[in-house]
């Protein structure tokens, strides 16, 4: 198995899960009026290859250290993007998960040919040396910055350092809150979709998504913890009840245009994790 395919099934897992509460699935596009299931189809499909690159890339760089691969990855992952916003017609469908799945996939690459065991522990440890110092150097002077990016202006105004912080700090949020579940979901009787839906609905109860801050405001980030760990409550995709109140969020959020695509990111980043653990451990 490759591990750029194991990428690729990411993201193809992540979008064909439904219900996702105001995010592009089977039944409806979300909260987003530019794009759909198959706009996602076709993005995913422009970026196997560079998947396959960013892995190559981990390879090719196993005798030096892992800093030095990070501008390496960084340069291809622009020209993955390059390729996203062709395929889509300018839509930024993937630009996350080119940038998280693309450090796992190089630290992947590189630690497979190292003759590393690739546990999730271990490739979160390979994304946080790689990444060290990735937070500092892109939030530095943000505070004094008049026209600052959304990134930036997350920062600013809540200190949260979003997908940059996830991965200096070796993806905590898909290794401690969302992969323990989905182990035990894997185990279950229960379909994969029902198991990524579930294990979103963690992610979503569990985390803080510049997605929603930048869309709205962290009144809204936590009306979206609330609701989450409510349909949980109610016994999530295991119920009847729990499944209503994830139909009900799903047309709040499309509502209420609320969009938790950074969520979404880290619910594929918990699939490759688990699947890179599974094959090559």
């Amino acid at each position: 198995m490759e591990i750029g395919a194991l990428a690729l099934e990411a993201m193809l897992y992540e979008v064909s899960a439904t219900p996702k509460p105001g995010l592009v699935d089977r039944r409806n596009n979300g909260a987003h009026g530019d794009m759909d299931f198959f706009t996602f189809m076709s993005s995913a499909a422009a970026l196997r290859k560079h998947f396959d690159c960013f892995a190559a890339l981990g390879r090719e760089h196993r005798h030096e250290p892992l800093p030095s691969l990070l501008p390496c990855l960084q340069k291809a992952g622009l020209e993955a993007e390059r390729d996203m916003f062709l395929m889509t017609g300018g839509v930024n469908t993937h630009k996350g998960m080119i940038f998280s799945l693309g450090i796992l996939t190089g630290a992947a690459g590189w630690g497979k040919a190292r003759g590393e065991t690739l546990t999730a522990e271990h490739l979160g440890e390979l994304a946080a040396a790689m990444c060290e110092g990735l937070c500092k150097k892109a939030f530095e002077g943000t505070c004094t910055k008049s026209n600052p990016t959304k990134g930036e202006a997350m920062y600013a105004a809540y200190g949260i350092t979003g997908a940059r912080g996830e991965a200096e700090g070796g993806f905590p949020t898909a290794r401690k809150v969302a992969l323990p579940v989905y182990r035990k979901l894997r185990e279950s009787s229960l379909g994969i979709n029902e198991v990524l839906v579930e294990t979103l609905l963690h992610i979503m109860a569990n985390s803080t998504d510049t997605n929603i801050l930048g869309r709205h405001d962290m009144q809204a980030m936590e009306y979206v913890r609330k609701t989450a760990a409510a349909a949980l409550q109610k016994g999530g995709v295991h119920t009847p009840e729990g499944r209503g109140a994830i139909d009900e969020m799903d047309e709040e959020f499309i509502r209420r245009w609320i969009s938790p695509g950074g969520c979404a990111d880290i619910l594929a980043v918990t699939h490759f994790l688990y699947e890179t653990e599974r094959i090559f451990v």
